[in-house]
């Protein structure tokens, strides 16, 4: 699970236009949490300033019989520019034409287009506003809705437990946590 740790940081560059982000800590070393507090079936992680991404949070569905991830779930906030980010980890086997689709009985999200695939599952990104947000931490019930490279339908649920206790303790643990210094520096300039 280390190297989706990675991967999450990557796709949040993407998708926050952070560059500092996709820089991984020397020889793609884990950088480990610096503090870690759980919620329900949520966990909130923040790392020291090297990670370029100060805090997270998460649900890992694992499969107990395999240990194998089923479906993860990460969230990230960037506080310059008050935008969320949500990165889904999928199970491999999807058919990737179709997308995956994000429901609650609050929410449901357009279909979300894969952007990469590898050994360990495929992965989504989508921005959430602050009315998504809200509308997780009133559901009840939440599933990824796919299809697998069969044409089979179906559905994984997840958890809501926690959600808005996580999402509380993220913005109170960003509050407190050290900015990332090579996240506010410019980025060089390309000689050209």
């Amino acid at each position: 699970m280390k190297s989706v740790r990675f991967l999450f940081a990557g796709l949040t560059a993407l998708l926050l236009g952070t560059p500092a982000l996709a820089q991984a800590p020397a020889a793609n070393q884990p950088v480990a949490p610096s503090e870690t507090k759980e919620f329900g079936d949520w966990t909130v992680r923040c790392y020291p300033p090297s990670a370029k991404v100060p805090c997270e949070m998460i649900e890992m569905l694992v499969n107990k019989k395999t240990g194998r991830r089923v479906l993860g779930l990460l969230i990230v906030y960037n506080k310059d520019k008050d935008r969320y980010v949500m990165q889904i980890a999928m199970p491999l086997g999807v058919l990737i034409q179709n997308g995956a689709v994000l429901a609650t009985d609050t929410f449901r999200s357009p279909v979300l287009r894969y952007r990469l695939c590898d050994m360990q599952g495929c992965y989504a990104i989508t921005g959430l506003d602050d009315a998504a947000i809200k509308a997780f931490g009133s559901a009840t019930k939440a599933q990824m809705q796919i299809v697998s490279a069969e044409g089979k339908k179906f559905n994984i649920g997840f958890s809501l437990n926690g959600f808005t206790a996580s999402h509380e303790a993220l913005l109170q643990m960003m509050q407190k946590s050290p900015a990332p210094a090579a996240a506010h520096a410019p980025a060089p300039a390309q000689g050209g």
